[in-house]
């Protein structure tokens, strides 16, 4: 089986990209979406974010406090480098057990989406890599209307995750620019699997 990163920074249209493949019939490990299940149902997840940041990382019905998080995280390197030491472990852990279970019910390739491949040392994990690329303004323009966050805010989230930004050798390019036409670079891609 053919284990394939969907990435790109905060904007870029990952999630499109991800969309596709999954209505073509290929199964997606969404990083993100994981990483919030494990925070919030994993125990030894959560045991370790409230003795790294405090209760308030949990709201009253057992939640995640994301904005509390967020505005921790994102304001302070170390504190980032503290939140990802503890959610990058536990959900290569658990994208492993999953890219397990493909591989045991015939799948011949599967997609994990991820905004933080090397920070997370998930490169080390997958054998190819779709990179999905826009222009900043337009990732900005695309975050602030989906969020609510402010121009400077998303900024802030891009510069945390600038080392994502740069294509490294042999990764595929997907542009998501609103002009370029996104599926057939999808179709072109699946076609050299």
């Amino acid at each position: 089986m053919e284990l394939i990163a969907i990435t790109g920074g905060i904007g870029s249209g990952k999630s499109v990209v991800a969309t596709m493949v999954k209505v073509m019939g290929f199964d997606v490990y969404d990083c993100d979406s994981r990483a919030r299940a494990l925070m919030t149902d994993d125990a030894d997840v959560r045991r370790q974010l409230v003795d790294t940041f405090g209760e308030q990382v949990y709201l009253n019905d057992g939640s995640i406090n994301r904005q509390y998080l967020s505005e921790v995280a994102f304001r302070d390197d170390k504190a980032l480098a503290r939140l990802n030491a503890i959610v990058h472990p536990a959900t290569a852990s658990d994208m492993k057990r999953w890219a397990a279970r493909q591989m045991a019910d015939g799948a011949t390739a599967a997609f994990v989406e991820t905004a933080l491949l090397r920070t997370a040392g998930m490169d080390r994990e997958v054998d190819r890599v779709w990179h999905v690329t826009a222009p900043d303004d337009v990732r900005v323009a695309r975050v602030m209307v989906r969020s609510g966050l402010s121009d400077g805010q998303v900024r802030e989230r891009m510069a945390a995750q600038a080392v994502e930004d740069s294509i490294a050798d042999g990764e595929h390019i997907i542009i998501n620019d609103n002009k370029a036409a996104v599926l057939p670079q999808v179709i072109r891609l699946l076609k050299e699997i």
